[in-house]
């Protein structure tokens, strides 16, 4: 039996440049894949994710994606939604005529709306609205454990505004506020810390994060460390993103309206990213939560898979 050649895109996610962001890859005709064979591919990549795209499950949607880390598949993730939409748009799979094109992405968490937008007739930007509202979560482990598990301190822990969180929207993160810049900037996971820790999946992902910032047009600067999914450090990651928003919200001076952050992220891995996230409020109660950003086309080709 002969080979099968899968095409398949790669783009930078929350950027407008080459090279930077979190990289992606994109297997837009994917419907013959076996799950098995799609998590090699993902493992072969060795990406923080790797998108295969199929038809939807229901017709009023645009397609259904599976989400694939080197380890496991996800029932959502950020930068796989916004990167998946430019490239399909880029390459013609998604007809984009005015500046602003509204599809629905099926992912394991339920049904994503996508705006697609378009600059020269190119797509250049997308943003998505969670399915699932941000969650907490169990109560965080010590402070001194959280911190023991990053090689650093309680010292250099922000514990006086906002305490350590677990939320979610989809996918679980413990959300640990640092002092300043150079506190994350120090961070590393330490692995026999890491293991002392409660064992679920809320402390399995950690993102850490300051107000201190590199970039003047950011809010918030941050690192995510997810070595359960084969991800040592994720340049840029939009499910983490989009339940910060409940987290940051908690300490909000507005009750009513839209709440918006830049987060940057990838800096220390020498690949910036900027990722957008609005919040819409309602009497202190979150009721809706988008993420957005840029993302770059950057290769195409293809990959023979054997029977």
């Amino acid at each position: 039996m002969p080979d099968r050649r899968y095409r398949f895109y790669t783009a930078d996610v929350f950027t407008n440049q080459a090279f930077g962001g979190n990289p992606l890859a994109v297997f837009p005709d994917a419907e013959a894949l076996t799950t098995d064979e799609m998590q090699r591919i993902a493992n072969e990549f060795n990406l923080s994710e790797t998108v295969f795209v199929l038809p939807p499950q229901e017709a009023k949607h645009t397609k259904r994606l599976r989400i694939f880390t080197p380890h496991h598949e996800l029932p959502f993730a950020g930068h796989p939604t916004v990167g998946t939409a430019v490239v399909l748009a880029s390459i013609g799979e998604i007809a984009c005529h005015t500046p602003e094109t509204s599809i629905i992405f099926e992912e394991g968490v339920g049904p994503i709306p996508v705006t697609i937008r378009t600059a020269t007739g190119q797509a250049t930007y997308a943003q998505f609205s969670v399915a699932q509202l941000p969650a907490f979560g169990p109560p965080a482990p010590s402070p001194g454990a959280v911190a023991a598990a990053l090689s650093l301190t309680v010292d250099d822990l922000e514990l006086h505004t906002t305490p350590i969180q677990t939320a979610s929207c989809g996918v679980p993160f413990m959300y640990v506020p640092v002092r300043h810049l150079a506190g994350v900037e120090r961070a590393r996971v330490n692995p026999s810390a890491l293991d002392q820790l409660p064992k679920h999946a809320w402390t399995s992902h950690l993102y850490v994060y300051t107000r201190e910032t590199v970039t003047p047009d950011a809010d918030v600067h941050a690192r995510m460390f997810a070595p359960a999914l084969g991800v040592v450090e994720d340049p840029a990651t939009g499910s983490a993103a989009s339940s910060l928003a409940g987290v940051l919200a908690l300490t909000a001076t507005t009750s009513s309206g839209t709440l918006r952050w830049r987060i940057e992220q990838g800096f220390e891995m020498q690949r910036p990213s900027l990722i957008e996230v609005e919040a819409d409020m309602q009497d202190g109660v979150i009721t809706a939560v988008r993420v957005g950003g840029q993302a770059v086309l950057i290769s195409q080709g293809e990959m023979r898979v054997r029977p």
